[in-house]
């Protein structure tokens, strides 16, 4: 197994610090709103990652942390005259629920920013005692970072134009701002009633320290993995880093995995432009939770992703040929048998879907061989060369390979019992051959918007 390691810029084979576990940190939501789709496609790259491992027989520790804490939900809150935690908690059970929506495997920890201040005033202390911090005129504290040579590593910056001295408050920044970076902001008007006691005085952290505490508290001083999105690696990342070397004296991520933009038909995604969506926008547009999975899945994490509803209508014609060809093979399995063998092609698309996922998350690969499989499947079929045991060797294999896709097994429609009653009521009329009767209620059915399909284990439903 292999990665592309930000800190190197290469592809690197995969060590875990202890053998057989994993610890992974993965940057999870700023609650000041409804994740967008954007969002979701880091969480996404993250939850593949995740799956991966657990595949290859990791034991996983996942710590996504919720920031309810910064410069965003802190506006947010004094704009609604709400107090924080009650503007936050919104936005944290909307998080939960569009996760589920999306087949998102839940993290062992999810620590909350606002849970966490007394580990990050004991980090903040440790790097004043060290010297690598300093108190500002305003009684803020930042880290400064010519104090901290290897500062830039991660986002392989150009300091050679580094202003001595020169300072950053907010959160976010851009290259432009290479500068000493707040620890814990002293408390001003803007804050409102947001604030904690301090050594330094009444104040809050800065973001960058919300993580390094919250990491190492979990996953210890050093573990394996951290990713985010590629906007993360500077400055927040490079940030994280520097802060939790210098406090430790040890490397704090061995392997730093970063997923590139979503771009919206080809635009950036913005209000302005009318393309900014939220995971309720699009499910409002009648598309599934798993359409949506299936498209952030398909390209690899590290290419920018282009998300257009023609993407979801292909995802919706991918997938409805995935559930015909599972539903071929279930049918093709039989009654009462046991035995299952892999015919030689569904062997190499195992090793081709593994393998490719195994390579730094080629999800167009493995993809790839699984539609290959599709294609032999169906070719032994027709030429009447699939056996049972081969039949339920195949639905094995999509069983295994949906443990790391988490799209291959259709959801459980809802149907109304109404609907229900008509295809009781088609079946008795075909048992009675009632030809006119049964067509009436075939009928009858499509306008409600299902079609039926007669298979010898009975009639089946499909939305249309």
């Amino acid at each position: 197994m292999r990665f592309f390691n930000t800190l190197s810029r290469r592809l690197e084979p995969f060590e875990s610090r202890v053998p057989g576990q994993v610890g992974l940190y993965t940057c999870g939501p700023t609650v000041y709103n409804f994740a967008h789709v954007g969002n979701f496609r880091a969480y996404m790259f993250e939850d593949l990652l995740r799956r991966v491992l657990k595949h290859a027989g990791y034991a996983v520790t996942q710590v996504m942390n919720l920031t309810d804490v910064d410069d965003k939900t802190i506006r947010g809150a004094m704009a609604a005259g709400v107090p924080l935690q009650e503007y936050t908690r919104t936005f944290k059970l909307a998080f939960f629920d569009d996760l589920k929506t999306l087949a998102i495997e839940p993290a062992e920890v999810y620590p909350a920013a606002t849970d966490h201040i007394p580990e990050m005033i004991e980090l903040i202390t440790v790097l004043l005692r060290k010297g690598f911090a300093y108190q500002s005129e305003d009684k803020s504290v930042y880290f400064s970072i010519a104090k901290f040579p290897e500062y830039g590593k991660l986002a392989h910056l150009d300091k050679s134009g580094l202003k001595a001295g020169a300072r950053v408050a907010q959160d976010e920044y851009d290259k432009e701002n290479l500068a000493d970076f707040a620890l814990w902001k002293a408390w001003d008007e803007k804050d409102g009633p947001v604030a904690w006691d301090s050594p330094w005085g009444r104040g809050r952290p800065g973001w960058h320290i919300e993580c390094s505490a919250m990491s190492m508290k979990y996953l210890g001083e050093s573990f394996d993995i951290h990713t985010g999105g590629v906007d993360n690696a500077f400055p927040h990342h490079e940030d994280e880093m520097a802060q939790s070397e210098a406090a430790t004296g040890k490397p704090f991520v061995r392997y730093w995995l970063h997923c590139a933009h979503l771009v919206v038909e080809g635009k950036k995604m913005s209000k302005s432009l009318g393309n900014f969506f939220t995971l309720r926008d699009i499910l409002a547009k009648g598309y599934s939770g798993r359409e949506i999975r299936y498209v952030l899945l398909s390209a690899h994490y590290r290419q920018a992703l282009n998300f257009c509803f023609d993407a979801l209508d292909g995802a919706r014609a991918s997938l409805s040929r995935l559930d015909e060809f599972r539903l071929r093979m279930e049918q093709a399995s039989g009654a009462g048998g046991s035995e299952r063998n892999l015919p030689a092609y569904a062997e190499e698309a195992r090793r081709l879907f593994f393998d490719s996922l195994e390579d730094d998350l080629s999800t167009a690969q493995a993809l790839g061989a699984l539609f290959d499989l599709v294609l032999e499947g169906n070719k032994a079929a027709n030429e009447g060369r699939l056996t049972a045991g081969q039949a339920r060797g195949i639905v094995a294999l999509l069983d295994e390979c949906d443990t790391v896709l988490g799209v291959l097994k259709k959801p459980a429609e809802q149907v109304d019992p109404a609907v229900n009653e008509l295809v009781s009521q088609r079946q008795a009329a075909r048992q009675a051959k009632d030809w006119a009767a049964s067509d009436r209620i075939r009928d009858e059915l499509a306008r409600l918007g299902w079609t039926v399909k007669d298979t010898p284990q009975g009639p089946q439903l499909k939305r249309l």
